[in-house]
């Protein structure tokens, strides 16, 4: 069975936690800058909340188990609330995959704090290994959910991001063509193009994200 998954089964639900918490921070993240910007829909829909089972979708969490990546049901966002709707627009987009960075530097900052402090000198072996086991995977996954989220392509929000940075002319081209760069998308996720475009992608710019926050609060805290 673990040959067909992106883990092992033993490490299911470590992710199953890791997932909910970084699912469901990263959308409320979305639907707390959009409220705050005058756009009520999201709280009129139950999204302004903490709750996985609100924000889960069925797709994006199964690819998580199989590919090692996905997505959670994205926040409703109506633009004609805001007053400035290219920054509100831009603000909303880059809140969800900071709020999976900020998940990520607190999960390093609490393992290390952890280690300065002795926790793992008064507790079972298999307690540690444990703990160890699920902030790898929490913090693995959440570095992955930021590198992931801004890349630009529909319906990520890397995507809504250029969009709201580029000229006006430019951004009615790309809301025409933004159902073919889904398909697009998919195709270059669900076929070995993956190895040339997406993968090199997460090979780089995961391990750098990843020894970047290691360093700052190993050097802070140890």
């Amino acid at each position: 069975m673990d040959q067909f998954l992106a883990y092992p089964i033993r490490e299911i639900p470590y992710v199953v936690l890791a997932l909910a918490i970084a699912f469901s921070v990263h959308e409320f993240a979305h639907a707390y800058v959009a409220y705050k910007f005058g756009d009520p829909t999201a709280k009129q829909q139950g999204r302004l909340t903490l709750s996985p089972l609100a924000h889960l979708d069925i797709l994006g969490t199964l690819l998580i188990f199989i590919a090692g990546f996905g997505w959670a049901r994205p926040v409703p966002v109506n633009r004609g609330y805001f007053r400035h709707p290219r920054l509100a627009g831009i603000l909303v987009s880059v809140a969800g995959p900071l709020s999976n960075l900020l998940l990520a530097a607190i999960g390093f900052a609490l393992w290390y704090a952890m280690i300065r402090i002795g926790v793992f000198d008064f507790i079972p072996v298999w307690f540690r290994d444990g703990l160890y086991q699920f902030f790898e995977i929490y913090i693995g996954l959440n570095i992955l959910l930021f590198v992931f989220n801004l890349l630009p392509f529909p319906p990520l929000d890397g995507y809504r991001i250029v969009e709201d940075l580029a000229p006006m002319h430019v951004r009615a081209k790309m809301t025409q063509f933004e159902n073919y760069g889904a398909l697009i998308f998919l195709i270059l996720i669900f076929t070995p193009l993956d190895r040339y475009t997406i993968q090199p992608i997460f090979h780089v710019a995961i391990p750098a994200v990843a020894q970047w926050l290691q360093s700052i609060f190993s050097t802070l805290i140890l």
